[in-house]
């Protein structure tokens, strides 16, 4: 037979539990806080860059908006800013020359992107580039007999590829383009990056997917301007 023992001791076990796990759930509270500090603090993510990456949400979210109204396809990644086009949409196998399926496809895109970005002040006085990346898969060139002629030719066609979409933006002619193309031709900056960032989908490259085109939007950072005024 069990006994319950009756007592003013119960209560005060009782009343020490209540205390120790009150304690362990605040101090485990502050750890959660020093963490998160000391995380913030050694990847650089100071005020000034959680608020560039806000306004980099809220410039790519309002991007995706009048992409979809329009309907253009795009795979839009809103919290780091990119906007990525399928090779598929614009160019022929191993070609860095658009299509005319590509071309129809930028004539919708790039009016839609830029007047979203430039007409207003309040994101333009905030950019500090926008990047054109070309991409490839990590397949075997046709033609390539060494790994470094592989690698060489994959980077030169996605730098071919990049630089095809700056071309068609640069020379591409649409009602208010003229109002910030002096702006826009000082933020545009064009780069091959070939097979060295593939799209990975369940531990295998997706092929499809890494063949691609990048404009990512880039902002100041305003920590490092404030430092410069500083001296």
């Amino acid at each position: 037979m069990k006994y319950i023992k009756y007592g003013s001791n119960q209560n005060s076990d009782d009343d020490s539990n209540v205390f120790w796990v009150t304690m362990s759930d605040l101090l485990l509270g502050l750890v959660v806080v020093f963490l998160v500090l000391f995380i913030f603090t050694i990847t650089g993510f100071t005020q000034n860059k959680i608020n560039e990456k806000e306004s980099q949400y809220e410039v790519t979210e309002k991007i995706a908006r009048e992409l979809q109204k329009n309907d253009i396809k795009a795979e839009v990644d809103k919290f780091s800013g990119t906007i990525k086009i399928s090779d598929l949409e614009l160019f022929e196998l191993n070609s860095w020359e658009l299509s005319e399926k590509g071309r129809q496809y930028m004539s919708k895109f790039v009016p839609v992107y830029l007047d979203t970005i430039m007409k207003n002040s309040d994101i333009t006085d905030k950019i500090f580039q926008i990047v054109i990346e070309g991409h490839t898969d990590s397949q075997a060139f046709a033609g390539a007999k060494t790994p470094e002629e592989k690698y060489y030719k994959n980077m030169d066609l996605s730098l071919k590829r990049a630089s095809s979409v700056a071309q068609y933006i640069v020379y591409s002619d649409y009602q208010g383009k003229k109002e910030y193309e002096k702006k826009l031709f000082n933020l545009l900056s064009v780069v091959g990056k070939g097979p060295s960032n593939p799209v990975i989908i369940n531990g295998k490259e997706d092929f499809a997917k890494s063949r691609r085109v990048e404009l990512k939007i880039v902002f100041k950072d305003k920590s490092v301007l404030d430092a410069i005024k500083k001296k």
